[in-house]
């Protein structure tokens, strides 16, 4: 089998991604620090804000600047971890990092305010989400999308933004932006892991391969052409992914399809024990305050 290492460093590493996602971590600490005076109601940055920023920071280049990038062109099962970590991992720690003062300053935008109150209803966020991401993976639209750079890009960021949508009714800090409480964040988790079964059952029980992007010699080279360039993709000369790979593209398409339902499951799991402790701990907090709202007067007495 061959190694990814005859792509050369700049296909492996991404560094122009990894330059943007440096000046935009860079961007982040100099503004919730050194400048936060300049914005009214600011707050100190915690020590976890600051660590899970730099978390989806990593997260992100991992998956998307990384080999591993490269390897979800060559192997259905990394894409669908791929796609796991950008839509169900990074968009969560991300929503967390971001203090409440800035995210009252991007609200302050009349249109991006606009957006948010409509699109983070919980069951419009719930349909755009798992609408877009089973769109995404039907073969004849997944298969155009990766032939066309642009397109690929575009529809990455529009998954990650819908997918932010999605998670912000469960975990937003903003008392004014609560759309959700109690046990109804638990149904609407019950609800996103019902809307996107369907999708993972297509690609685990088909018994074909489904996307010529893995199966046709022709696309797959246009694809990695796209993703390596096409001068050095084209002096390679390779026939297929089978060459990386000692997989069937069967197995590896029905892989791809089982890790993301059990990533899914994993992370909703942990998403649902997060709801249930929130839910519990503000339930004995109301108890304690009503308690003493009816000791006071026998105090009083």
């Amino acid at each position: 089998m061959l190694t990814l290492d005859i792509f050369g460093f700049k296909a492996l590493w991404s560094p122009y991604f990894l330059l943007i996602l440096i000046v935009v971590t860079a961007g982040y600490f100099v503004l919730t620090t050194k400048y936060r005076t300049w914005f009214p109601n600011s707050e100190p940055l915690t020590k976890t804000q600051g660590s899970l920023f730099l978390l989806s920071i990593i997260l992100l280049y991992i998956i998307k600047g990384s080999p591993v990038d490269l390897l979800a062109h060559l192997m259905f099962w990394v894409h669908m971890i791929q796609m796991a970590a950008l839509v169900l991992v990074v968009p969560p720690i991300l929503i967390i990092s971001i203090p409440n003062w800035v995210w009252r300053k991007i609200f302050s935008i009349n249109a991006v305010n606009s957006i948010f109150t409509v699109l983070t209803k919980p069951l419009i966020a719930l349909i755009v989400f798992n609408g877009l991401f089973s769109f995404y993976h039907v073969p004849i639209i997944f298969d155009h999308v990766m032939q066309n750079g642009w397109l690929h890009a575009i529809y990455s960021i529009l998954l990650f933004v819908v997918a932010t949508f999605m998670w912000w009714p469960l975990l937003n800090q903003l008392p004014e932006h609560e759309t959700l409480s109690g046990l109804k964040k638990v149904g609407y988790i019950f609800a996103d892991g019902i809307l996107l079964t369907p999708a993972c059952a297509l690609i685990i029980f088909a018994d074909t391969p489904m996307y010529a992007t893995y199966s046709d010699p022709q696309v797959w080279g246009q694809v990695m052409s796209l993703c390596v360039g096409s001068a050095n993709f084209d002096s390679l000369n390779l026939s297929g992914p089978e060459l990386f790979s000692s997989m069937s593209l069967l197995h590896d398409q029905q892989l791809g399809g089982v890790l993301m339902k059990i990533i899914q499951e994993i992370i909703y799991g942990v998403i649902l024990g997060h709801v249930f402790f929130e839910w519990y701990r503000k339930d004995q907090d109301d108890t304690e305050q009503e308690m003493k709202q009816q000791l006071n007067p026998l105090l009083i007495k």
